[in-house]
């Protein structure tokens, strides 16, 4: 196919591992949203739709796949396409994509990617749902071989290699339980390299769980990605972006799937819905403890679900799914990540880390705080307001200017200057369930 047009820069790891840049040695601040069946539920014009609304609101990242979770081999995509012919066995062969005019399913695929670079965003492509070579839940096939895993991600190599809008991120919510998956996987990687791939890989896990826990010094595997998921309802996902953090040799973390807003707690409808306190949170637990970004969903984008439903099937009314893809686009916790990516991305770089001493007395569970510095700014977030007792001295200035900022609507308060030592308590402006505030002092 002819060379893609190199509107945006390529993305690299960064010379000091923490974070992502692109070729310019310009810090990139990864705010994703998963919308999982984009190419396969969506025709063109929804699509466009999506794409502008997310770029619109301050997303960077589209973490979308290719062989998708929804029967995406069986059923075709909205024009009826299908990514695969059968081979001489009748099974569907990753190693004969379906090419045949007019507009085949991988033209689709090269027009979304086109219209997501036009509209500045990258794409975190997965090559295949997991259930493609681990069926330890959901439809499947499994269609993978080590062999046949080649020569798919030479053929996406190949193919993608001047997209210089993609980030090849392989697994796709599955463990890795035998030998036969690692090699799968493992070959996929080196396919895509074969193929030209220039692009960065990572690898998405299995619910509460980190790529670190099986690949993390496998050569390939260039940033760890955490799915803290959707199972716990006291949010603790600091706790894996620490762990990955922490790991030697380095790598960038994110968490790149954390609780949806509106999605049933633990997969219960009966449990109540996480909501936009609880993306919040997960979004400044994770980026106040070392990831270099993060990713947002909602439970009805990711499957591009059209209304109220029981399940995955979409034939039975209920209230799994509690809205349409294109009212959540709209719900207050997708547009408040761009709050977010303003507070921090100015201050991504070699000098942003995870800083807990600055918390001169932490609590536990839901009230639990997290911090990050600079040399001369800290960040404490508080997620129900209350009150901090701050250990001073960790940035530079002899003195401190504060202020509250408010993840909810981005404006920020003043908070008063003082010496930059000592042990000195801050209250939030007001505090309870949904009153999170960020601290920032800034040495002066």
């Amino acid at each position: 196919m002819a060379p893609g047009r190199l509107n945006l820069p390529l993305l690299r790891v960064a010379e000091n591992r923490r974070f992502l840049e692109d070729e310019n040695s310009k810090p990139f601040f990864w705010l994703g949203d998963t919308a999982w069946e984009l190419f396969h539920r969506l025709d063109a014009p929804a699509a466009e739709h999506y794409l502008k609304t997310r770029a619109a609101q301050g997303f960077t990242v589209i973490q979308a796949v290719l062989l998708a979770e929804l029967e995406g081999i069986t059923t075709g995509n909205a024009y009826g396409r299908l990514p695969l012919h059968r081979n001489a066995e009748g099974e569907w062969d990753p190693g004969m994509p379906d090419l045949e005019c007019p507009y085949s399913y991988w033209e689709h695929v090269d027009r979304l990617i086109e219209m997501a670079a036009d509209n500045g965003l990258y794409l975190a492509l997965l090559p295949t749902w997991g259930d493609k070579f681990n069926r330890l839940w959901g439809k499947g096939p499994e269609i993978f071989t080590p062999a046949n895993a080649f020569g798919y991600g030479n053929w996406l190599g190949a193919r993608y290699r001047d997209k210089s809008n993609i980030v090849w991120i392989l697994g796709g919510d599955r463990p890795l339980h035998t030998r036969n998956h690692f090699e799968i996987v493992g070959r996929m990687a080196e396919g895509l390299k074969a193929g030209g791939a220039p692009q960065l890989m990572s690898f998405h896990p299995k619910g509460a769980e980190s790529s670190s826990h099986h690949l993390h010094h496998e050569g390939w595997l260039d940033f760890n990605m955490i799915q803290s998921g959707h199972g716990e309802r006291e949010i603790r996902n600091y706790e894996r972006v620490r762990h990955d953090y922490e790991l030697s040799p380095p790598k960038p973390t994110l968490d790149a799937e954390p609780c949806y807003e509106d999605i049933p707690i633990g997969f219960q409808e009966a449990n109540g819905y996480f909501d936009e306190a609880d993306v919040r949170r997960a979004a400044y637990y994770a980026m106040l403890s070392g990831a270099f970004g993060h990713t947002y969903g909602h439970h009805s984008v990711w499957p591009m679900c059209e209304g109220h439903y029981a399940s995955t099937d979409f034939n039975e009314a209920g209230v799994f799914f509690i809205m349409s893809w294109r009212e959540a686009l709209e719900r207050p916790g997708a547009g408040q990540m761009q709050h977010l990516r303003g507070l921090l991305e100015p201050y991504l770089g070699p000098d942003f880390r995870p800083e807990p001493r600055i918390i001169a007395l932490n609590r536990e569970g839901s009230n639990y705080m997290a911090a990050a510095r600079t040399c001369d700014t800290a960040f404490i977030y508080c997620p129900n307001g209350l009150y901090v007792d701050v250990a001073l001295g960790y940035i530079d200035g002899t003195e401190v200017a504060a202020a509250w900022f408010s993840p909810r609507d981005g404006n920020t308060l003043p908070a008063g200057r003082y010496p930059n030592s000592g042990t000195r308590r801050f209250i939030a402006p007001t505090s309870g369930r949904g009153n999170d505030w960020v601290l920032i002092m800034e040495g002066v």
